[in-house]
């Protein structure tokens, strides 16, 4: 994970300690007290919400792939993304309570895929937003033209490489280390310059460039959907404004977190009360955080009416017999409303007759 958590899922001590600068330690009991009952309840919400609805999205895409476009290539690997993301939750949940048994390659391997999904479900949200721009915006520009399933995946593959790249240094640095009596997998950096780098990137990367970038395109895209008198204008411009404030909303605290963190690393807020306070508010930006990969599927897939229908399709065909169970029983419940409320007229008219 991207905290070392000394509340055992991750050694939060990295985030409070520098190397070069080693403090007396502090009294975690709450923190610890908190991680071992909550995170693994909160993340196994996340990973059963998340999968379930990111497993759809990937489900239906494949199974209509013939008909794909680069919108969907996007959402395909959006959905992926979060869906090796919400795969090393699990393993985090369980070292909450107890200690990492997973091994050394599994430490590596877990903390790459936490970190290349959450590089990339953010890499492709601003994936899509460009995509977005460039075909409202630049409607009649050759880019514009040319959005073509090739071209998508060309795209997605530049940004899976930006993705792990990204994420290299923290797998590089993972490791499985023994502390206060427990195994746990965490980061073992060279020195502290490297820890600072790795959360300033992290800021960086994941917060403020995506939001620079959606917040220009957006800023442009909306006055040329209010110039277009059509009746879904307001849908899509409701929808653009839910994007932002949604990802704003979720991500803005767990990156002030980390950058608290940062702080901590040049030797600034290393009271005791700040490192227990921060150890505690970093548990709940972060599952909020996370929780953002649920939502993904609900903002660029289930509100759009193309991929709704695909989806029912898809479910229809494969539950023919639970559908048109739900068919007939809500046949019979319109059939009972038009029943009562054709004998509700003929009540009225025979009391004012």
């Amino acid at each position: 994970m991207t905290t070392e958590q000394e509340t055992e899922s991750y050694n939060y001590n990295g985030y409070y300690e520098s190397d070069d600068n080693p403090a007396p330690p502090c009294n975690s009991g709450n923190t610890k007290a908190f991680s071992e009952i909550f995170l693994p309840t909160l993340y196994s919400i996340v990973f059963i919400i998340g999968f379930i609805g990111n497993g759809l999205v990937v489900w239906v895409l494949v199974r209509y792939r013939q008909k794909s476009n680069l919108t969907d290539v996007c959402l395909f690997n959006l959905a992926l993304s979060d869906l090796l993301f919400l795969v090393s939750l699990p393993f985090w949940a369980h070292v909450a309570m107890a200690e990492w048994i997973f091994g050394k390659f599994m430490c590596h391997t877990i903390t790459g895929l936490y970190m290349l999904g959450l590089y990339g479900s953010i890499f492709f949200m601003v994936l899509m937003t460009v995509d977005r721009y460039i075909i409202i915006v630049h409607a009649h520009s050759i880019i514009s033209r040319n959005r073509t399933v090739k071209m998508g995946l060309i795209l997605a593959s530049l940004v899976w490489i930006l993705s792990l790249l990204a994420a290299l240094p923290s797998i590089i640095f993972a490791r499985e280390t023994y502390e206060n009596n427990r195994t746990s997998c965490g980061y073992d950096f060279p020195n502290n310059a490297w820890k600072s780098f790795t959360y300033l990137i992290l800021n960086i990367l994941s917060f403020f460039l995506p939001l620079i970038i959606m917040g220009f395109c957006y800023s442009r895209i909306i006055p040329i959907l209010l110039s277009i008198k059509t009746q879904k204008r307001h849908k899509v411009i409701k929808l653009i404004l839910v994007v932002v404030v949604v990802y704003f909303l979720f991500w803005t605290p767990y990156n002030i977190a980390m950058f608290l963190t940062f702080l901590q690393l040049q030797s600034y807020l290393m009271s005791c009360e700040w490192q227990n306070g921060l150890a505690l508010a970093m548990q709940w930006v972060e599952t909020i955080a996370f929780s953002h990969c649920c939502l993904n599927p609900i903002i660029y897939a289930f509100v759009g009416e193309k991929f709704r229908r695909a989806v029912f399709k898809a479910l229809k065909e494969r539950f023919p017999v639970c559908f048109s169970h739900c068919a007939n029983i809500s046949r019979e419940l319109s059939e009972r409303r038009s029943s009562v409320f054709s004998r509700s007229s003929e009540y009225s008219t025979t009391r004012i007759a």
